[in-house]
């Protein structure tokens, strides 16, 4: 189950007839300007949402969830979502769900994250279709069921949901209530990992190395490896740190490599240890101490879980 995408907060715009509050509410979230100074006054969005705008309240209960500092307030931003989404806005719903799976501003509470999420997958939004199928794989609040989850994920990752294009894809990898298919898998890698997402470059990647339903390709493998280690997504990191540590679809580099498995275990995943430690025992002390740099670099670059870039304009 290693290779199951997070929940994530996201946003998604409505069609209101105010374009312009729509992207102050961006700019307030994003903490970036979005051209009129005035138009972008914070206190235009509240008073907006407090009008029960519920794309500004949906994105006040962004600012409260993703806020630096003190516009860090979970139970607030718990407040702004409920608002939105018993006005039946599907990405509100799907954050205020995303809160109780959580328990972020309140006690966890399956139910009611299922009960959100029904909601706005009943609304045809894919992000909720790849929340359910994460929530029925793994057996969270549901009684484990591979069908439910297989239904839901493909829901979504037809609705163009990335999240869900991979996991539907290491459905097939795996033979997870369907029957093993790596070329299927490898096809929902693509499309996510085309997409940008980390997690299917890597498991595309993978499947490269291996030549399981693609044909064996180093230099592929280490292009989407890169790809997704450029993320920071550690698995990739530690394979690609095992490429140029091998000489395997690159020129061999232990210096980079050190870098890469560094990186990766500094942020926690501790399955590249031994291959850190047989880099380390073939550098120079110089080395060690420019690969440390250079994986102090990779931390500081590497794209954040939980940020606004995870948003939907």
């Amino acid at each position: 189950m290693g290779r199951l995408a997070v929940l994530v907060l996201i946003a998604a715009p409505t069609f209101a007839a105010d374009h312009s509050a729509q992207r102050c509410a961006l700019a307030v979230v994003t903490k970036q300007p979005a051209g009129n100074a005035d138009i972008c006054d914070p206190k235009t969005v509240r008073s907006l949402a407090a009008q029960g705008h519920v794309y500004e309240q949906n994105q006040l209960g962004l600012v409260s969830m993703l806020g630096i500092g003190p516009d860090y307030n979970p139970q607030q931003a718990l407040a702004w979502f409920e608002r939105a989404a018993h006005r039946g806005y599907a990405a509100a719903q799907v954050n205020l769900a995303v809160m109780y799976a959580n328990g972020w501003g309140a006690p966890q509470n399956y139910a009611t994250a299922l009960h959100w999420f029904k909601a706005a997958s009943d609304q045809g939004f894919a992000r909720a279709d790849y929340n359910l199928g994460i929530m029925y794989m793994q057996g969270q609040g549901v009684k484990q069921d591979y069908a439910e989850a297989l239904r839901y994920l493909r829901k979504g990752a037809e609705g163009g949901d990335t999240g869900a294009q991979t996991n539907l894809g290491y459905m097939y990898d795996q033979g997870l209530g369907i029957p093993r298919n790596q070329q299927t898998a490898a096809t929902w890698y693509r499309k996510a990992a085309e997409a940008g997402d980390a997690m299917a470059q890597n498991d595309l990647a993978d499947l490269y190395l291996r030549g399981e339903g693609v044909p064996q390709s180093d230099a592929e493998a280490f292009r989407w490896f890169t790809q997704a280690a450029n993320q920071g997504q550690t698995a990739a990191r530690i394979k690609l740190s095992y490429m140029y540590s091998t000489g395997r679809g690159t020129g061999k580099n232990l210096q980079t490599a050190y870098a890469f498995v560094t990186a990766a275990t500094a942020a926690g995943d501790g399955r590249g240890k031994d291959l850190l430690r047989t880099i380390e025992s073939q550098l120079t002390a110089a080395q060690i101490a420019a690969g440390k740099e250079q994986a102090r670099h990779l931390t500081t670059t590497a794209t954040e879980q939980l940020s606004a870039k995870a948003l939907q304009p």
